[in-house]
């Protein structure tokens, strides 16, 4: 059962999506639809505030769901991420030139975005040697094998999605919700995290927070989706 108690982070998400600013850089957690902000990402489909953004996530939701919406609603202007073919209406943006497409392999993207958050510049990996993600970057060889460098990313904003939130902004995830939203938690200058639940400061178990409030900004409460067989479902009416 949601609870609204009281705690100076919550805000509403139709206030939270206002610190979101024109062409800005964004971070959303997510591995298809699971982990996904989705009142967030409707709420920003329903506004005409923040356009051309650069959208930094595993990949563009599905075909009218997730950030499927930002795409109908033309709110995107590059998606950087690993698999956009789950989404048609992605790849007919792209083929129409509606959208800037950059490719980088899954792993690689998970761990620019751990070593964003950790201050790493960047790292040296194997992965897409001598093919044309390789192209444009520096390569060296260590111990005879070769290896690209690819820089740590970090962005203006990140919407993450927790199960539940404490009233300082402690996050809990439900199981693989956890995929990149802890460590985009940590890439970002503004972090706004939807949650399904708010409870009392204290009532979390500390092994049970992955997130510590210290990088949260802005909690927004799910209103809008219900989670039934696992999966979460817009409430109507």
């Amino acid at each position: 059962m949601k609870r609204t108690l009281s705690c100076e982070k919550l805000r509403s998400a139709a206030d939270a999506i206002k610190w979101i600013e024109y062409g800005e850089e964004l971070l959303v957690g997510g591995f298809g639809l699971c982990g996904t902000p989705f009142t967030l990402i409707d709420t920003i489909a329903e506004s005409d505030h923040a356009r051309e953004l650069t959208i930094i996530s595993n990949n563009l939701g599905e075909a009218g769901k997730g950030l499927g919406k930002l795409l109908i609603s033309k709110h995107i202007k590059k998606a950087v991420g690993s698999y956009f073919t789950s989404n048609r209406d992605a790849v007919k943006a792209w083929k129409s030139g509606e959208l800037e497409i950059e490719l980088i392999p899954q792993g690689t993207l998970a761990e620019a975005i751990r070593a964003g958050g950790a201050g790493i510049a960047g790292f040296y990996t194997k992965t897409a040697v001598g093919t044309k993600l390789a192209e444009g970057k520096e390569e060296r060889e260590f111990d005879g094998e070769r290896y690209i460098f690819i820089r740590g990313i970090k962005a203006d904003v990140a919407l993450i999605k927790a199960a539940k939130a404490d009233t300082m902004g402690n996050l809990v995830y439900s199981k693989t919700a956890r995929n990149f939203n802890p460590m985009m938690a940590t890439a970002a200058k503004l972090v706004i995290a939807e949650v399904d639940e708010i409870v009392e400061a204290g009532t979390l178990e500390p092994e049970q927070i992955v997130t510590p409030h210290s990088y949260v900004d802005i909690l927004v409460l799910n209103d809008r989706y219900e989670k039934i067989g696992g999966e979460y479902v817009e409430r109507h009416g």
